[in-house]
């Protein structure tokens, strides 16, 4: 018996019985020999933290773009702040913990340079419009390790695909919305406990909002500061989730509907701040320029920019925004500037 049988057997053995068992595991698309060591959801985060995708992600934006300040949040601090949500509440439930942190690790790597802001204008460019939880799954699929992609398990990649809710439903009893596994349903949860938290904390660091302008029932309910807030929303995720009769995760109503609201508050007071909007237009307007530039100048682009692994068959613009959503903020000022603005001459 190898390391990774000796780990199964102690998932038997200690994880509840609604856990999502790596040995039970439905697989890879593509088969491959089990590693002797890790079982397959652990084999699968560490795939994804050793991608190019996953290092990008700390140039990526959460919501201020290309912050100069060291402590705003990025999708790379993001990414660990849902993680240490999602790991506590997965614990707390005697789930699979591995499987979880996977889904985590890999859930944003689709997102473009600019946040949101990036992805509405290639939703609006590309012909078969664009998301970032497609995004997500094309990178795992293909665009990593130069066209092989990372083959990673369908429960990760399930979990991947459902995390998403815009300002849909967080909850819901909807097959095609709910993740196949409890693991992937504490994601989608603890992605929008760990965004409406750090991101208020951001705006007030950033002095777009004032601690004073939250409303108050939210913060009686939910606590004053981002500790309590975390704290009683993972609590009330432990204790609301029904497993026996219903086999999912829950919130009480009091908590949900607050965390709603929190959420609204953001969207009205942040998110869609006309200073915070003027910003997004002008990193827009980045990538629609880019875009344009690309698409006129394709024997350039297939030469410089033409994503490696992906064959040259495949229509231009899917190229493109797989080359653009890979982007840093900082990497698509540059490369923004290389190709709109003039060269400063450097004279000695």
């Amino acid at each position: 018996m190898n390391i990774r049988e000796q780990l199964e057997m102690d998932e038997e053995k200690v994880l509840s019985p609604f856990a999502q068992k790596s040995a039970a595991s439905l697989g890879r698309e593509r088969p491959e020999p089990l590693d002797d060591t890790r079982p397959i959801f652990q084999h699968d985060r560490d795939r994804i933290i050793h991608s190019k995708s996953f290092r990008r992600l700390g140039g990526k934006t959460q919501v201020f773009l290309a912050p100069e300040g060291d402590h705003y949040r990025t999708r790379m601090s993001h990414t660990m702040e849902v993680a240490q949500v999602a790991r506590t509440v997965t614990r707390a439930l005697r789930l699979n913990e591995s499987l979880t942190e996977a889904i985590v690790m890999g859930h944003d790597l689709g997102h473009t340079p600019f946040g949101h802001a990036g992805e509405k204008v290639l939703a609006r460019l590309m012909p078969d419009g664009f998301h970032h939880v497609k995004q997500s799954l094309r990178v795992i699929d293909v665009l990593e390790r130069e066209g092989r992609g990372l083959n990673l398990s369908q429960e990760v990649r399930d979990g991947i695909l459902k995390h998403s809710k815009g300002k849909g439903h967080i909850i819901s009893d909807n097959a095609n919305l709910m993740a196949m596994t409890l693991e992937g349903q504490i994601v989608r949860i603890s992605d929008i406990v760990a965004y409406v938290n750090h991101d208020l904390d951001d705006a007030i660091r950033g002095k777009v909002v004032g601690a004073d302008e939250v409303p108050a029932e939210i913060l009686r309910v939910l606590g004053h500061t981002h500790s309590e807030r975390i704290a009683r929303m993972v609590g009330d995720m432990v204790a609301s989730s029904r497993l026996k009769d219903k086999r999912q995760v829950r919130m009480s109503e009091e908590i949900l509907g607050n965390l709603i609201a929190l959420r609204d508050f953001l969207y009205e007071k942040v998110y869609e701040r006309p200073e915070i909007r003027q910003e997004f237009e002008r990193a827009q307007r980045i990538i629609s320029e880019l875009w344009g530039y690309f698409h006129t100048h394709a024997d350039e682009f297939r030469a410089k920019h033409w994503p490696k692994g992906i064959p040259e068959t495949e229509p231009l613009s899917r190229a493109v925004a797989d080359f653009i959503t890979g982007m840093t903020d900082r990497y698509a000022l540059r490369i923004y500037e290389e190709y709109f603005l003039p060269r400063r001459w450097m004279v000695f």
